[in-house]
């Protein structure tokens, strides 16, 4: 039976999209794994592969289509010994929730719908799944496929024996669905749009970035208990260490920032206090081992947060030439999305923009976000009782308090204190 090949969300908080490119024409045989089009996302551009093999009997969207639903049918694929007559046979995709916003865990393979997998006697598998199965003597009755509308696809038989199936079945069939986010209220735009009727203005369309930021913000002011803990750290010694280190550095042409060393104090509080190196899994809370430490990366329209992953391991020089390709190919939007999901903590540096300190909103399901403010002179009182003039930074850690409390909190940020105002340890 014909198979349709449905817009894949390929990433959280894909509703929609751009078919930017077909890779594949009718006609084209195709193999699991082959790249079959090119598609636009609210966050980067991406190529779709191929879950089944056969061969494209018809495309339905044309390239450069916006706005093309989740699950919606893209393509049909044809199955050996089928023609384009048999199309007209193609089963309807089943109806899927729409993805949830960001803030929730990353969603199924994009491809899957409910399984239904069997049509009276019939199972629907494809040739290679089919083949994998005779040769280990698997009844792909007891597998429970996910594939478009249920259908048994290769990954699904791979790694399972005649002996596993039945269990395999049983445990994808006691599965709980998702919970639905409840949808969040928004404003009347009409209504909005009467208020300032008088007044000249121009209006700006929502891109599927922003529409993303103003759900995941909107999401996580409502649902996170934040608090706030407030330090400022003294980073003289570390200018100084950074001056020298750079001196050292330029012959290999590397050049250390302030934030390079921000992300490594954070990365080894994480792994000092392991306790706050958690994040909120909705019944429960899941505490990391590595430190995996999302930085904001400002690009036009909106923001990325890459994720520099096991951060605690990598030295000041790996983390810096890390953060900079992850920055570049933020701003270009080439970002895949391993490359800005997870995580447990992030940065939020302003203070290359003059910004002396401010809140910053937790992007879930971290536990906390660390917002870094300008580095200023400022009169200090030292233990002696005298005044002198020192280099102060501000900073706020936003907690959710589900995950850390308030004493946990503030050893966290001690941590990452001791760990700036002591730079030359980190290196140890």
């Amino acid at each position: 039976m014909p198979i349709n090949i449905l817009m894949p969300a390929l990433s959280p908080t894909m509703e929609d999209g751009t078919l930017a490119k077909w890779l594949v024409k009718e006609g084209d045989a195709v193999s699991s794994g082959d790249i079959l089009a090119e598609i636009e996302t609210d966050k980067a551009t991406m190529e779709f592969e191929a879950v089944d093999e056969g061969v494209i009997g018809k495309i339905l969207v044309a390239e450069g289509t916006e706005g093309v639903k989740v699950n919606d049918p893209i393509a049909v694929l044809l199955e050996d010994g089928e023609s384009a007559e048999d199309i007209g046979s193609a089963p309807e995709p089943a109806p899927v929730a729409k993805a949830a916003p960001e803030a929730a865990p990353p969603v199924p393979d994009p491809a899957a719908a409910a399984p239904i997998a069997k049509s009276g006697d019939r199972i629907f598998a494809s040739p290679l799944a089919r083949r994998i199965a005779a040769d280990k003597g698997i009844d792909l009755a007891q597998i429970t496929g996910s594939g478009p509308r249920g259908r048994i696809i290769k990954a699904d038989v791979e790694g399972v024996s005649a002996q596993d199936a039945p269990m395999a079945s049983a445990a994808a069939a006691a599965t709980p669905a998702p919970a639905a986010a409840a949808p969040v209220a928004q404003a009347d735009p009409n209504a909005i749009a009467k208020i300032y009727a008088d007044r000249s203005y121009s209006e700006v369309a929502l891109d599927g970035m922003r529409k993303t930021i103003a759900a995941r913000l909107t999401e996580a002011k409502q649902s996170i208990p934040h608090f706030y803990l407030r330090r400022s750290v003294q980073i003289d010694d570390l200018l100084a260490f950074r001056s020298q280190i750079n001196t050292q550095l330029e012959p290999r042409k590397v050049k250390l920032s302030v934030n390079d060393f921000i992300i490594k104090a954070c990365a080894n509080a994480l792994q000092q206090v392991p306790e706050a190196n958690a994040v909120w899994a909705g019944d429960r809370i899941l505490q990391l081992d590595p430190s995996d430490v999302a930085v904001a990366v400002a690009i036009e329209g909106g923001l990325f947060t890459p994720v520099l992953k096991d951060a605690h391991q990598k030295s000041l020089s790996a983390l810096s030439a890390e953060m900079k390709d992850l920055a570049g190919r933020a701003r270009d939007r080439k970002l895949a999305p391993h490359e800005y999901q997870g995580g447990s903590f992030a940065i939020s540096n302003l203070g290359m923009f003059g910004i002396e300190n401010f809140d910053a909103v937790i992007n879930p399901p971290h536990g906390a976000i660390l917002a870094v403010g300008a580095g200023q002179k400022k009169p200090v009182v030292g233990d002696d009782g005298a005044v002198t003039v020192a280099t102060m930074m501000s900073m706020t850690l936003s907690v959710d308090h589900r995950v850390i409390d308030g004493a946990l909190g503030a050893n966290l940020l001690q941590a990452i204190v001791d760990n700036l105002e002591n730079p030359m340890a980190m290196l140890a």
